[in-house]
């Protein structure tokens, strides 16, 4: 989703009040601010693709699925992060008192023009910092396209699903998700009005 930079706030305490109080999303990046403005239609079909079918498979097990209003706190030495992923599944959870989870297994990020170097980027290096975190997977918007990192035994595995025929296989979670359901009623755009493609950042 696109993204604009706003006034600089000075603890996480100022963030939340504001958050509580706010009808936009704002992320928190380390003492700034960074406000979520609205994504186009065809993201939102693929994000409610997601977080739909994940619901529906994970229905009856001990983890769930949130949209793109849930928080993930992410904490290293004395840095705070709080980012809104399209989705995410936790199977640990926070008190439902809180604003935010910090134990996420799944994240989920569709890609925007935007935002699409900080998904490939930044979010690449703190999702994938999440002790808890299984798998962090990203989605472009006009093709049927995925980028997978998947917790190994020695690290995060890269891996590209490519294809309105392919499917993407999330065994953490018991849950296997076809790009043909994720990509259900979204009509591409001609190729003169494609989005500019970009690197899709770094193996890991």
């Amino acid at each position: 989703m696109s993204t604009a930079k706003q006034r600089e706030v000075h603890s996480v305490e100022t963030y939340l009040a504001q958050f509580g109080q706010s009808d936009s999303r704002l992320e928190f990046i380390n003492g700034d601010v960074r406000a979520m403005t609205a994504p186009t239609i065809r993201h939102n079909i693929i994000a409610t693709n997601v977080l739909v079918a994940l619901a529906v498979k994970l229905k009856g097990s001990n983890c769930r699925a949130f949209n793109s209003n849930s928080l993930v706190r992410l904490r290293h030495e004395n840095s705070t992060w709080l980012y809104f992923p399209d989705a995410s599944v936790v199977c640990e959870s926070n008190s439902q008192s809180e604003l935010f989870q910090d134990q996420p297994t799944l994240v989920v990020e569709v890609l925007s023009p935007s935002t699409r170097s900080i998904d490939l980027d930044e979010k690449v290096e703190k999702y994938l910092s999440i002790a808890s975190l299984e798998a962090y997977l990203i989605l472009e918007q006009d093709k049927p396209y995925a980028i997978l990192y998947q917790r190994k035994p020695d690290g995060f595995l890269r891996e590209s699903i490519d294809g309105i025929g392919k499917a993407i296989h999330l065994p953490f979670i018991s849950v296997t998700l076809s790009l043909s359901d994720i990509y259900e009623g979204v009509k591409s755009p001609p190729p003169i009005v494609h989005e500019p493609e970009v690197g899709y950042g770094r193996d890991c």
